[in-house]
């Protein structure tokens, strides 16, 4: 546990990669939808999705934790293990502040009526209408899914370059296309959108939690054998 923390504390020289960039990125998004909401004349209130900026950033940084810190660790004698447990530890921490700070957001929206403008970025509707812990479980999963696919997709180029990395993502797309043909064939679409009807965000987020330990264990199998 103490390498692990270690490889978090390495993690965190740059901390305006992974401290700064994220609020800085969430700030702006926030900024321009409120003064977008400001300049609609009408009454009824008003939503947009620049909250899932600093969520799209999240794949970006499992990307450059991989791709800038994985050989220095290992110029370091750091275990591939820690450096997992480590980087994957770091991340759930700012996956939980910045869960918090959707949280308090929505809370402040609510209480302001949309911060004077009627306008709502953080309460949003279907994520914020259940309790609080749904919506926390929600926002907690989809930033540690983006963050495992950016690192995930970061450890495969570094197993097997970028013949390897070309072939991982052509064959997501094969795949998603055949899922999506078959569902067409079976005429399965109507079933698939009644049951994503019926989720809240706890249950999204709890499927999403499952898909982040898949992932998770694939992303550390693919790391024991990376090259630095």
């Amino acid at each position: 546990m103490s390498k692990a923390m270690a490889v978090a504390r390495m993690q965190l020289v740059t901390k305006w990669t992974y401290l700064g960039n994220p609020l800085v990125i969430l700030a702006a998004a926030f900024l321009l939808s409120i003064a977008i909401f400001a300049l609609i004349p009408v009454d009824e209130p008003k939503f947009g999705g620049g909250s899932q900026a600093p969520l799209w950033y999240f794949m970006v940084l499992g990307i450059q934790s991989m791709t800038l810190a994985f050989p220095f660790s290992q110029a370091l004698s750091v275990s591939r293990r820690a450096f997992y447990l480590g980087t994957l530890g770091l991340f759930s921490v700012l996956a939980g502040a910045m869960t918090a700070i959707y949280l308090l957001g929505g809370i402040v929206e609510r209480a302001t009526n949309g911060w004077g403008v009627n306008g709502f970025f953080f309460a949003l509707p279907w994520v914020a209408d259940g309790p609080w812990y749904g919506t926390a479980v929600f926002y907690f999963t989809i930033m540690m899914f983006m963050f495992i696919i950016g690192f995930w997709f970061a450890t495969i180029y570094k197993r097997w370059g970028t013949i390897g990395m070309l072939i991982s993502l052509i064959g997501s797309a094969v795949l998603s296309l055949g899922i999506v043909a078959l569902a067409t064939l079976n005429q399965w679409w109507g079933s698939i959108g009644y049951w994503f009807v019926q989720q809240t965000p706890l249950t999204m987020g709890a499927w999403a939690a499952a898909l982040c330990v898949v992932l998770a264990s694939g992303s550390y199998l693919t790391l024991r054998r990376a090259i630095p």
